[in-house]
Order: structure tokens, then sequence, then C-alpha cells
């Protein structure tokens, strides 16, 4: 198997390399933007617009590029798949994983960004790393994955600095490939619908406890970007845990989410095409989606669908921005009905408060199992009932206690807790919030910001009664095994990417300070490897002098994971984020959280009595500029008072204060506009 799977990988850089070198047979013409499936290999995936597709005389690999000529692709996704001679030998020597990092290993100033694989053996290996090339640095994300005697390789290569024009499109376009069966052809369906979809059958199982929420932002170089494609999964036993996050599983940009009883998530676009659209189907346990035969209406003008909940029956329901269209999806038989077409709350005194020309939405939603619909007024967070029978609102709203006053409320999902309350979920400004619905009264339970939540476990049928007991002596079973996460890397020169020895690690599984005693032991070539609970964060701290200390955390899902750790060299003119240390709203005053980036400055300067260094103070836009950069000057100074009263000598500190002038976010929100309000420095002797 070693050898089988070192072959593919050399097989596929040489044979791409030929085909880009002596030629290209094209395809018959395909629209960009469509499905592509091959029946014969048994495959299907999606190519994103304005990417173009090519087959060699041999049928593979099949590559996808962008440009007018394939020669000079900046980008390209290739397709390769081999059945070996004597399979049946592939199952012993090394797990596909160990193989593709060994080949990595391989290359020059490889850095691996993420490796990973579902258990140590497991068919399907999933890739990202960088290394040295004469036309500059390369980045290839990938998979290999096994169906039978048959290995597929899909992998996007490209120069990295094409990877802010390509490297979304290239992710999406290797995700989405999806192994058939053997199997009978099917009929054709309409392009965008996979012909696939399973039915539930009834009756269908009860929903598990688990909750999700489309994160509506995401860290892209540095900088915070909408998002709306990425998920969130979180525990009821405590939602306040990092939650696991399905990256970017989406196909489009969503605000609506509902959780159907066989707990898959059932998404639409936030598009305001006017047009029907159709229902996208994620499986949380597989991380894989498709979309479903079920076609939603026609949305209207100046509309979106803003928000999904789920019904007594495993019905799911959507409904559009003006509140004016509800729609119900049964997914035992796959009818789609509208439930209302005019919004209830316009029969109430009070519609004039919350809809007037400007307001905020009352459409985000969720339903009891007693046929109530609850709204948000996006606004206040207040609640709104609804009986879904009579289609009759409540006289009045129901406010909560404990939520900011600024608006933002994008959703509400009731759920059972861990210990069987009722609780209501609120996706709030910049938190996710509970709400006591014996005392209307709401809580924080974590940061982040969200524009759907989905969920079902209220909707769970009753148990049905015990039978007659019946007395038997079961045999001992014993206990599952617990499944494992394991984390491997190298620790790397972050300048020149070679290993570096001599490298203190050191763990922890939660925020707490990090105990001496987890120390990991480095390899000769600065190879580490852990093992670890999955589904907990584990923190590493790693450093080394004349480096700046490293502290990162991961949440690790069971099976492998291959991260490297990078660390920069303390030489004059580099700069470090000090990402914690951040300031009250056009003030100097220092937030509690500073405090742990401050101490770790403070511990670098003390091992270092030679260093020297400049802090840069930045503000966010808001405001008089020339005000702004009074106060980032005052920001620094704040800083460098810390560090002087701790013993630091003042000569050893100089600063400068920069204002608005250089952003790391965005500055429309305030969520993001507040990690601009900053403090860096950068080395300037002693290094």
């Amino acid at each position: 198997m070693k050898d089988y799977l070192r072959s593919l990988f050399v097989y596929k850089q040489v044979l791409l390399t030929l085909v880009l070198a002596l030629g290209w047979l094209q395809l018959s013409a395909q629209v960009a933007g469509q499905t592509y499936t091959d029946e014969r290999a048994g495959y299907q995936l999606t190519y994103p617009e304005g990417w173009s597709v090519f087959q060699s005389e041999s049928q593979s690999p099949v590559t996808f590029y962008v440009g007018n000529a394939p020669r000079a692709a900046p980008a390209v996704v290739a397709l390769i798949i081999q059945r070996p001679s004597g399979a049946a030998g592939l199952s012993a020597a090394i797990s596909p994983l160990d193989s593709v990092w060994k080949v990595i290993r391989r290359l020059p100033q490889a850095r691996v960004l993420r490796l990973e694989a579902a258990a140590p053996n497991a068919q399907e290996v999933r890739y990202d790393y960088t290394f040295a090339s004469p036309q500059g640095r390369r980045h290839v994300v990938g998979r290999q994955l096994s169906r039978g005697n048959d290995w597929f390789q899909i992998e996007y290569r490209a120069l990295a600095a094409e990877d802010q024009v390509h490297l979304g499109a290239g992710r999406q376009l290797v995700a989405s490939l999806k192994l058939k069966p053997a199997r009978k052809s099917v009929a054709a369906l309409p392009a965008t619908v996979a012909p696939d979809v399973p039915k539930p059958a009834e009756p269908v199982s009860p929903c598990n406890d688990k909750m999700y929420g489309i994160a509506a932002l995401r860290v892209h170089d540095g900088l915070w970007e909408d998002d709306c494609r990425t998920i969130h999964e979180f525990s009821v036993e405590d939602p306040s845990e990092p939650p696991i996050i399905h990256r970017r599983v989406l196909p489009f940009q969503s605000y609506a989410l509902a959780k159907g009883f066989d707990n898959c998530l059932y998404s639409v676009t936030k598009a305001s095409s006017d047009t029907p659209e159709y229902i996208y189907r994620y499986n949380p346990a597989t991380r894989q989606g498709q979309y479903t035969p079920w076609l939603l209406p026609a949305q209207g003008p100046e509309n979106i669908w803003i928000s999904a909940s789920t019904g007594q029956h495993g019905e799911l329901y959507f409904i559009t921005s003006d509140a004016n269209l509800l729609v119900k999806v049964n997914p035992a038989d796959g009818a789609v009905t509208v439930v209302w077409d005019t919004d209830p709350l316009r029969q109430v005194r009070y519609y004039h408060e919350i809809g007037f020309s400007g307001a905020g939405t009352h459409a985000n939603f969720c339903l009891d199992e007693d046929h109530t619909l609850y709204q948000v007024y996006s606004t206040d967070g207040s609640l709104i009932r609804v009986d879904l029978k009579t289609r009759k609102a409540a006289p009045e709203r129901l406010p909560l206690a404990g939520l900011p006053e600024r608006g933002g409320y994008s959703d509400v999902l009731l759920q059972y807790d861990a210990e069987g309350n009722r609780v209501f979920y609120l996706a709030g400004p910049s938190a996710l919030y509970v709400v006591d619905a014996a005392h209307n009264q709401a809580s924080r339970v974590r940061r982040g910001v969200y524009t759907d939540l989905a969920g079902c476990n209220v909707m769970r049928p009753p148990a049905p009664p015990p039978a007659a007991p019946v007395v038997v002596v079961p045999p001992p079973v014993p206990p599952p095994a617990e499944p494992l996460a394991y984390w491997q890397g190298r620790v790397l020169d972050a300048a020149t990417l070679g290993p570096l020895a001599r490298v203190t690690l050191q763990l922890s599984n939660s925020s707490n300070v990090i105990k001496a005693d987890t120390t990991l032991a480095l390899k000769p070539d600065a190879l580490f490897s852990t093992v670890a609970s999955p589904s907990r964060a584990l923190a590493l701290r790693a450093e080394r002098s004349g480096y700046f200390p490293l502290d990162t955390t991961l949440l690790l899902r069971p099976g492998v994971l291959v991260h490297d750790v990078l660390l920069r060299p303390l030489t004059v003119g580099s700069v470090l984020r000090l990402d914690k240390v951040q300031f009250e709203q056009g003030k100097n005053a220092l937030l509690s959280s500073s405090y742990a980036d401050l101490e770790r400055l403070l511990t670098l300067l003390q091992a270092n009595p030679s260093l020297t260094i400049e802090l840069r103070g930045h503000t966010d836009n808001v405001g008089d500029p020339k005000k702004n950069v009074l106060l980032s000057e005052e920001r620094v100074q704040a800083v460098k008072t810390y560090l002087v009263n701790h013993g630091i000598a003042e000569a050893r500190i100089t600063g400068i204060g920069l204002g608005g002038a250089e952003p790391r976010a965005s500055n429309d929100q305030e969520p993001t506009r507040r990690l601009n309000r900053r403090v860096e420095f950068r080395v300037t002797g002693g290094g």
C-alpha cells in the first residue's frame, strides 16, 4: 500500500505536467457552474462559474482550469482515478494519511496547513499544504478517497499568490466530489438536483439534542468578512463549549437553517432571486451534502428566505424576510405547501410599531410542539406568538430582560436543555443568549454572530408506555471504546520553514495555565504527536530562545490531524499582533481580556534584556481622523506604562500612533470594528 499510494502521488504530478505541456482535448461544451457527472466512473462534482473543463484522451485526469488557455492557467483542479493491480495488498503496510504526509515532507520548504482523516486507517484523507517552487510558493488542497479497489485523487494547485482570487472556488470544487455506488443509472433531474437524495421513511428517527447555527462572519487573510456558509454545532449539555465547526459546507450564503428528524440540516440560498429555489440537505455526521428535489416558490421581489424551523411531525418551514410568505415542506412525500401568503401580524394593533418602513424584521422564528410560532423582533429581541392553526397573533409582544439594547437579533430557537427545561436560544448582535422561558430572563451563553439557529428536540415524540417487566439477566457488555483524537505535526521556522529542534511544547485541555508536566518531546526532525479526547479545545504553547512564543488552540475531532506549528524569529523589523490587547470604544482604557497578552509581552522582554520594541497603536475609523491618531498614541502610552511599571526600562520602548490608517478588519459593524482598536509591536533591536 505504501508503494502504491506514493506512486499515485508521483503519477498524478507527472501526468498533470504532461497534459499541460502536450495539449488538451476539449469535451463537448458545458455551461460553467454546473454539475459534472461521469456515470461510467461513478462520480459527480460541481465546478464553479468561470472555470472550464477538459479531459485527456486517456480519460484521466479530468482537469478544470481558470482562464482562456489551459497551458497558462493560474489555477487548476485535476481528478485522477487509479485501479491498481494486486489491490488485495492495499490494506496493510501504511495508512493513507501517513503516505500523503511522507510525500509532502519530501517537498522543499513544505508547510502542512491541515492534513486529516477520520481515523488512523480511514480511507479518505483531506490535505492542505504549501511548498516552494521556482515560480514561488504553491498551494495544494486535495482529497484522496477509495471505493473498493479504486482510488480517487482530486487536487487544487496554484501559486499561493493566487489564493485571494481562486482558492475559495478551488476548495469548493475539491469538496464537491461525491462517489456513487455501482448501480443502474437514474432518470435525469434538473442540473441543480442530486437524483439520489434519500427520502426519510415513516416513522423517522427521533431528533437528537444537537443544535446548530449559521456563522455570519469568518476571518480571511487576517480580516473579518461575511461568511453565512459555515455551520457551528453546539451540544445541549454545554452550549458555551467551543462548537464543532463545519467550515463553509453550504454551497451558497444562507440566512435559513432547519433541522430534520433525520438529524440532517436543510437550507436555502439567501439570494434575492425571486425565482423558485431548491433546498439543500447537509448531513453533519458524514459532512456531505446535496440538493434535494424540493423546490420553494419564488419569494417575491426584494425578498429573501430569512429563517427556517422544524414542525411537530418533522415538516420543514421556511419564511421570507417580510414575513408575508410561510411555506411548509413535508420530507415524507416532498409536498410543498403555502401556509400563509400574508403576514398575520398585520391584524394586530402594535403592527405599526414593528412594520413601518425601515423597521427591523420580525420574520425570524421557531415552532413548538403545540403549533405555536414564535417570532423575534430584530430591533429589541422581544418575542411574538402566533397560533399556527388559526393564524392569529397574540395581542402583546413578550419583552425579555437581560438583553443588550442595540438591535441585531437574528433568530430564536426553542429547545430542551440538559436538565429537560424548555428554554429559548436567541441569536443576538454579537452573542448567543439563553432565555429562561418561565421568567423571560435572558443570559449570555457565548460570543458569536449567527444568521439562523436549528434544533428540534422539543418535537421528539413521547416515549411509548413501558411493556410489562420481564426479568432478564443480560450478559456483561464492555463499555464502548472512547474515540480518540491524534494531533501530529512539526515545529518550523516561519521565515525559512526549516525544522526547529530544542523547542519547548506544553499542552493543556482548557484555557487554564499550561502545566509543565504536559511538556511534549520533539523528535530530531522537529516532529511531535499527542493523543487527546475529541471535541475539547487543546491549547499548545511553543517557546524557543530567539523566537516569539506561540499560543494556539485547536478543536480536535475524532481521527488524525496533521498541522505544522510556526515560530517567528525575533528579527529586527518583524511585527507581532497583540490580538487580545483591546480597549473601550473611544478610550485608552484596557479591557480586562488584555492582560494575558500583556503578560506574555512582559515575559518576552524580561527573557531578552537586549530586545527593544516599537509599540504601534491603531483605532477604528469612527470620528475625526486627527483625534483617532491622538487616541492611538494614548493607547500606546497605556501599554508602555504597564510594561514600565513592571520593570522594563523606558528606553527600550518607543511608540507611534497610526489612528485608523491600517485596519485589520471591516469597519462596517461593531463586532469587526472593535478588532481595529488594537496595539502591535515591532522589533527595533536586539533580536
